[in-house]
């Protein structure tokens, strides 16, 4: 007896001792965080934010970013079954509670112990979530949960219920960019909250757990046991009977993909918006109702990203099939929930087997049938719903495959064939080089199930295609201004989002040997007569190796004029024109095209375009050479504003190349605001004559396939690195400049030229851009001299002497004139010594 009182006397000392610790604890916490937490009171005053947009230059929308999805509600318009799925989901006691609910923090302080020191779940009220989501950062550590529950208990003595629950059913994330009930409603179902069924409700408030993991259109499987767990609930707590039950438990899934797309794609401008935008503004951007007005231009823009992806997919389609992305897909939604991981739905799984029989029968009744197959393909038609298109590819799923045609289910049931001519070209991808032999049938091409991309035609009908190995960029500029028209960062922005026009550091190549030339004809050292030898050069690199460079068709044409040398891309002429011109002075002189110092290395490799630069660096420099040599710079912010667009906050003053500009003029004046003349860094004449040698890269060299846009004003150059990495094509004209770059992320070859992947998309890119537009051509410099050189030494020939070839010059780079010549078969048949050359008549 007397052990028993003493039993019972300890366990009361060690009750009264615990809760005192942990009075104690509370208590110090508090005294603790307390001087450090945010003040509660700011929620009775808070806002919610405007999106941060984007627009082209004429005001075209391409891009929101922020809470664009929020849709506010006031307390009185959630709909009563709404709140008690929330509550059945998140927090069943919140209207009973302090703020804090004791099992739920119990269940916390297991798991964190269990789990040495991580909180997983944490046992947040709805207060609590609000107190995170509105005042907290989102790291999963114990001071936070501790400042969470001290927030909490603050929030609950000022705010009353109904302003907590508003404040969270406007905050919480719900996924595809949809913050609060009200958007998800909007993006999940296309209807407002009113009008939602039950189902639906709870399919809402299964997502604030996971977003992603219970997704009706990511994961339509798990988010059915999610959603008939929290019905389960639902009716366990009597919030509805079992005839609403029974009909929400057997509800399909209804949930679509509703988003406002943009008005011009461009995807890859509007996230370098967004960027600058954070830098200028700090998180503030997302909210702050900021419109950023780029300089793209609302025509060329499509234009540039059609000419891209046309032309991968094109270079993509030459070098063979890589199969589908993925295989055997169950059709039906219930054969996919057979298959779906268990992991993450523990909870929902032990409440009641019931939850998994109700979400299996759900399941069943989600049966879809397209006419024109057979069966249930509720989950073909789920996952083509999820499936991002990734530019002009849409996503299909193979249906039936057999002999030479294939039967294909795009997004929305719709029923492709493709014939022979659009299956034919899938020969089996073996290597950048080489190709498998050509399919015999179309199901050796892909089998029913299989995930494919189809390509819409300009006559309606499909063919087969395959998102392309490799990637590119497309950069268009306003010479005169280095204002940005155009950019596409690669293939499409859903499929990567990295940035290959500005991120993307490649080699060159042989699109860098026009600035070399260029040096040589600035100086004086050259002209574009003047004759070098392409010949083999072998010299030390620095290492133990020697180098022995050579041109890209492995032969040697000798004596070559400068002219001829560029127009062939001759690599051993332009090493030996850098000699001539030196590595310190060729260096200085390109810092004016604006490449960064530091990024050109301090070698002969130069010339063969061996410099790392991004396709926008090397499409400013072409602009400075289309504007006649003014130094201008990259921009693409024409102005911000905030609230409206009368509300300018800045607006962008460039620097403009002035033709007409006299010597010394510093400002001159453009649609009536004054703007600062970009600086000479190149003579007039020089440029003018390294851009009609650029022509003959068009007419006769390796750019002559732009000759089929019958132009006379075009020039430009071609670009292949070593191992064909790196295929490119830049050129202009007075108005436009647009450079192309094709290569591959992992730098693996893509085994084709600049000539071959490059330089049919600036084509294609330029017959649309340029349609309607007249030539613009320069004027041709005042001092320009033309003089007639003989085309094997490039020295002027005398007035009279016959043959010779017509130049253009410098006046004060004339070239020396031809030496006397002999011909002795003249000498003898005149019987008269000296008589062989021309001048000795007089």
């Amino acid at each position: 007896m007397k052990f028993l009182r003493t039993l019972i006397l300890s366990a009361a000392w060690l009750l009264v001792s615990l809760t005192a610790a942990t009075v104690l604890g509370v208590v110090g916490a508090a005294l603790y965080f307390a001087p450090g937490l945010p003040d509660v009171r700011q929620l009775q005053d808070f806002e919610l934010h405007t999106p941060l947009r984007i627009f082209t230059r004429d005001g075209k929308l391409i891009g929101e970013f922020g809470d664009e999805r929020r849709m506010p509600v006031e307390f009185g318009e959630i709909p009563p079954e709404m709140i008690r799925a929330l509550l059945a989901a998140e927090d069943s006691g919140f209207f009973e509670h302090r703020g804090v609910d004791p099992r739920g923090l119990a269940r916390a302080a297991l798991e964190l112990v269990s789990s040495g020191g991580d909180i997983q779940s944490g046992g947040s009220t709805i207060t609590m979530q609000v107190a995170r989501n509105y005042l907290l950062t989102l790291d999963r550590t114990f001071t936070r949960k501790i400042r969470e529950i001290l927030l909490a208990l603050q929030m609950e003595q000022i705010l009353s219920k109904e302003e907590i629950l508003e404040l969270y059913v406007n905050k919480i994330f719900l996924g595809h960019r949809a913050y609060g009930i009200a958007a998800a409603s909007e993006t999940y179902y296309n209807r407002p909250l009113g009008e939602l069924t039950l189902a639906e409700k709870a399919m809402i408030a299964g997502l604030p757990k996971a977003p992603s993991s219970f997704n009706p259109l990511a994961n339509p499987e798990r988010s059915l046991i999610r959603r008939n767990w929290i019905l389960f609930r639902m009716r366990e707590l009597g919030h509805i009977d079992q005839s609403a039950y029974d009909e929400a438990v057997q509800a399909p899934i209804t949930a679509r993909r509703h988003i406002t797309r943009p008005e011009v794609d461009a995807e890859y401008v509007a996230e370098m918006a967004r960027q600058f935008a954070i830098e200028r503004f700090g998180e503030e951007a997302y909210t702050g109702g900021y419109r950023i007005h780029t300089t793209l231009d609302s025509e060329l823009q499509p234009h540039a990203r059609r000419a891209l992806a046309d032309g991968l997919i094109a270079y993509d389609t030459r070098h063979g099939w890589r199969g589908p992305e993925e295989r055997d897909i169950p059709p039906s939604l219930v054969e996919a929930q057979d298959r779906t991981e268990r992991q993450g739905l523990e909870e929902e799984l032990s409440e009641s087997p019931e939850v998994m029989q109700t979400a299996r029968r759900a399941a069943e009744r989600s049966q879809t049938e397209v006419e024109g197959i057979d069966g249930d393909v509720s989950n073909w038609l789920q996952v083509l719903e999820r499936t991002p298109g990734f530019g002009p590819l849409q996503a299909a799923i193979v249906v039936t495959s057999e002999g030479r045609e294939m039967q294909v289910m795009a997004r929305g049931g719709e029923l492709h064939t493709l014939d022979w001519e659009s299956l034919s070209w899938a020969r089996p991808y073996l290597s950048p080089r080489s190709r498998g032999p050509e399919p015999g049938s179309a199901a050796e091409i892909a089998e029913p199930g299989d995930l494919v991309r189809i390509l819409a035609r300009e006559d309606g009908s499909h063919r087969l295609s395959q998102r392309p190995d490799a990637e590119g960029s497309l950069v268009v500029m306003e010479p005169d201004t280095g204002a940005i028209l155009a950019l596409q960062g690669g293939f499409s922005y859903s499929a990567s989002k990295f940035n290959r026009a500005v991120q993307a550091q490649r080699q060159s190549g042989s699109i860098f040997k026009p600035f070399v030339y260029l040096a040589a004809l600035d100086s004086g050292l050259m002209t574009a007569a003047s004759v070098v030898n392409d010949a083999p050069v072998v010299m030390e690199d620095g290492s133990n190796e020697l180098w022995r460079p050579v041109n890209s068709s492995r032969d040697f044409l000798g004596p070559t004029r400068l002219r001829v040398a560029l127009a062939r891309s001759r690599n051993l002429v332009t090493i030996r024109v850098l000699q001539q011109v030196g590595m310190d002075a060729t260096l200085d002189f390109l810092k004016g095209f604006g490449f960064a110092e530091g990024r050109l290395p301090n070698g002969l490799s130069l010339a063969l375009g061996s410099a790392d630069l991004t396709p926008l660096e090397m499409t400013n420099a072409y602009a400075v050479l289309a504007n006649g040599g003014f130094q201008v710079s990259p921009w693409f912010i024409e102005r911000i504003t905030r609230g409206d667009d009368s509300n300018v906050l800045d607006e962008a003053l460039p620097t403009i190349a002035c033709r007409e500009c006299r010597d010394g003029q510093r400002e001159v004046e453009v649609d009536g605001r004054r703007h600062p003349v970009a600086p000479r860094v190149a003579d007039p004449t020089a440029v003018y004559i390294l851009r009609d040698m650029l022509r003959d890269v068009i007419e006769s060299g390796t750019g002559r396939a732009a000759m089929e846009l019958e132009r006379n004003d075009l020039v430009g150059k071609t670009g292949t690195t070593n191992g064909y990495r790196d295929a490119w094509f830049a050129g202009y004209n007075s108005d436009l400049v647009a450079t192309v770059w094709v290569g591959k992320d992992d730098n693996e070859t893509i085994a084709e030229y600049g000539g071959n992947a490059a330089l049919p998309i600036w084509i294609d890119f330029m017959r649309d851009a340029l349609e309607g537009r007249s030539e613009a051509m320069p004027t041709p410099p005042s001092d320009l001299v033309t003089a007639r050189v003989d085309p094997q030494t490039g020295r002027r020939l005398l007035d009279g002497e016959t043959g010779g070839i017509s130049e253009i010059f410098h006046p004060d780079h004339l070239p020396d004139y031809q030496s006397r010549r002999v011909d002795r078969e003249v000498e003898q048949r005149s019987g008269s010594q000296g008589t062989g050359a021309y001048e000795a008549i007089f």
